[in-house]
């Protein structure tokens, strides 16, 4: 496994290729479809908060407030990315997102902007929400929870150790794409 720690440069994002498994530390933001669409449409994100050069993770986690009223995660799985492929290109381009977690890859927009502005798409493990959720350390804020709701808010997490493996490079390479094809390629075989 390969440490990427924050800071969150583009010299790191484009150190990484395709097949690499890594530890994420530091802070990521969740965002899911609400956001995406927000943003998208022009939507602001609140005074003193950035992406630039951070981690977008698709996922609505479980939070929950503890006895002192501290949020606690208690499940934080990735959700299907390709919901996001409508919007993820610009969002990379315009808020300078060097990572994107999720679950089922995505497509060729999304694949030319890692290639362009120096981004990675990051597949985490689906059904491990709770064991994933162990990653986080800190809530350190929680944004449009009014306006969007819990699944749909942005959450800005604090973690580490957190395991993703690199199927989408700023090289162009993508994982999803090669099993695709070779998995055509072996059904026209058959047929």
């Amino acid at each position: 496994m390969l440490p990427l720690a924050s800071p969150f440069t583009e010299e790191k994002i484009r150190a990484l290729k395709v097949g690499d498994e890594i530890e994420l530390s530091g802070v990521i933001f969740t965002g899911r479809d609400a956001v995406h669409k927000y943003l998208h449409e022009g939507g602001r994100l609140p005074a003193g908060v950035s992406l630039r050069d951070g981690i977008l993770y698709h996922c609505g986690p479980v939070v929950l407030k503890d006895e002192r009223g501290n949020w606690k995660v208690t499940a934080a799985g990735p959700t299907t990315s390709i919901r996001e492929e409508p919007y993820q290109w610009q969002i990379i381009k315009d808020f300078g997102i060097r990572g994107v977690i999720g679950k089922g890859g995505m497509g060729d927009k999304t694949l030319a902007a890692c290639r362009e502005f120096g981004c990675v798409y990051l597949h985490a493990v689906g059904g491990a929400a709770q064991v994933l959720s162990e990653c986080i350390r800190d809530v350190r804020n929680v944004y449009f929870l009014e306006k969007f709701g819990s699944p749909e808010a942005i959450w800005e997490l604090a973690v580490e150790d957190f395991p993703a493996v690199v199927t989408m490079d700023a090289h162009g390479n993508s994982l999803h794409k090669e099993v695709f094809t070779s998995s055509q390629a072996e059904l026209a075989k058959r047929l």
